[in-house]
C-alpha cells in the first residue's frame, strides 16, 4: 500500500466514524465523496453515487437554492452556513424520534467549506450536514410552552376572558391610536346584579358558575376584532373597535339580553341573574383611557340608580351625576 492509498483510506475511516454526514460535490454538482451517514440515512451507497449528479438522484432537493449557495461559496471563497431554523432539512432524511414530536423529517444544519487547490482555487465544496433534531425538539416545545405562558398571563383563570392587565394594555393601545389617526372606538362595561346575593345564597361555586356562564354568552355577541376582559370581580369589559355609540348600545342591549336570557345551572339550582351596562364612545377631547372608563363606569352606575337590569350611556341626563360603586 502507498503512502496516498493509507492517507485516503484513512481519510474514509475518519469520514465513515463521525456522527455528522459529509459529502463533497465538485463544481458541476458531482458527488467525489459520501461518507457512511449519508448513505445510511439516504439508502444510497457511496459506490453508485460517487461520480454522479446530486440531484439525478435526489430530485427533490432545493436545486436552484442549493446551486445558490455553492456558487456563493466558490465565488467568494469562504464558508456558508445553513441553519434548520431558515430551512428545516436539505435531506429528507427519517428520525428515530417520537412521532408525536410532530417533525416530519430530520432536520439538519449545513456547512458549505471551500476545497482549494495549489492556486488557490475553488474546486470542491465540502458539506456537513449535523442532525439537529433534539436541538429542533426542544426549542419548538419550549417556544410552544412561552406560547402558553403568553397567553395564560393574558387570561383571566376562572372565566378564560382576558385579565385587567391585558385589556387594559389594549385599551391604552386603541386610545392611542384613535388620538393619533382619528379612529373611533367604543366601550361598554357592565356589571353583575346583586352579585353578592348569588354568592351567599349559592356559595361562591355557584357565583363562579354564573361568572363563567357571561364569559360563555360573550363571544357569540362579538365580533372577532373586538376584545373583553373580566375588569374584576363581577365586572366585565368590551373594547369594541370602529364602533360608534349607536352600535354599542346595539351591542350592549344584545349582551344585557344574553345575560337574563337563560338561567345557570348549578348543582341542583337554576341561578337567574342581570346586568346593568355603561356605554361610552371615544371622546378626543378625553385626557386619558382611564378617563375614557370613568365615564363607562358612571353611566354602568346610572343604571345601578335607574333599577338595575338597564343600559345607560354617557351623556344621558343624570349620569354625570351618577354616585359610583353603590352595593350590588
Amino acid at each position: 500500500m502507498t503512502t496516498a492509498d493509507f492517507e485516503r483510506n484513512g481519510r474514509k475511516q475518519l469520514l465513515d466514524h463521525v456522527d455528522v454526514g459529509i459529502f463533497v460535490l465538485d463544481r458541476d454538482c458531482r458527488v467525489q465523496a459520501w461518507n457512511w451517514f449519508m448513505a445510511t440515512h439516504s439508502g444510497v451507497p457511496a459506490r453508485k453515487i460517487v461520480g454522479q449528479n446530486l440531484f439525478d438522484y435526489f430530485p427533490d432537493l432545493p436545486r436552484e437554492w442549493l446551486v445558490r449557495k455553492l456558487e456563493s461559496v466558490i465565488r467568494l471563497k469562504g464558508q456558508a452556513f445553513s441553519s434548520w431554523e431558515h430551512r428545516p432539512y436539505l435531506f429528507r432524511f427519517a428520525h428515530n424520534r417520537p412521532i408525536t414530536g410532530g417533525i416530519d423529517f430530520m432536520r439538519q444544519n449545513l456547512t458549505l467549506i471551500p476545497v482549494k487547490d495549489a492556486r488557490d482555487e475553488v474546486v470542491e465544496v465540502a458539506i456537513t450536514l449535523h442532525d439537529v433534531t433534539d436541538v429542533s425538539l426542544g426549542q419548538t416545545r419550549l417556544n410552544e410552552a412561552n406560547q402558553r405562558l403568553e397567553i395564560l398571563s393574558q387570561r383571566d383563570g376562572l372565566t378564560g376572558l382576558y385579565n385587567r392587565r391585558y385589556w387594559q394594555e389594549r385599551l391604552e393601545e386603541e386610545f392611542g391610536r384613535a388620538q393619533r389617526y382619528g379612529a373611533v372606538f367604543s366601550l361598554v362595561l357592565f356589571d353583575l346584579d346583586h352579585f353578592k346575593q348569588i354568592n351567599d345564597r349559592y356559595g361562591h361555586p355557584g357565583g363562579d358558575e354564573v361568572l363563567r356562564a357571561v364569559a360563555r354568552r360573550l363571544p357569540p355577541l362579538l365580533r372577532t376584532t373586538d376584545l373583553a376582559g373580566r375588569y374584576g370581580g363581577e365586572e366585565f369589559a368590551v373594547l369594541l373597535t370602529n364602533t360608534m355609540q349607536a352600535g354599542a348600545l346595539v351591542v350592549a342591549e344584545r349582551i344585557r339580553e344574553a345575560m337574563r336570557s337563560e338561567e345557570v345551572q348549578f348543582s341542583d339550582h337554576e341561578i337567574s341573574f342581570t346586568a346593568s351596562i355603561g356605554v361610552v364612545q371615544f371622546d378626543p377631547e378625553c385626557s386619558s383611557a382611564s378617563e375614557l372608563i370613568a365615564r363607562a363606569d358612571r353611566a354602568l352606575y346610572a343604571a345601578k340608580r335607574g333599577g338595575r337590569d338597564l343600559v345607560c350611556c354617557h351623556g344621558d341626563p343624570g349620569v354625570g351625576n351618577a354616585v359610583l360603586k353603590p352595593a350590588g
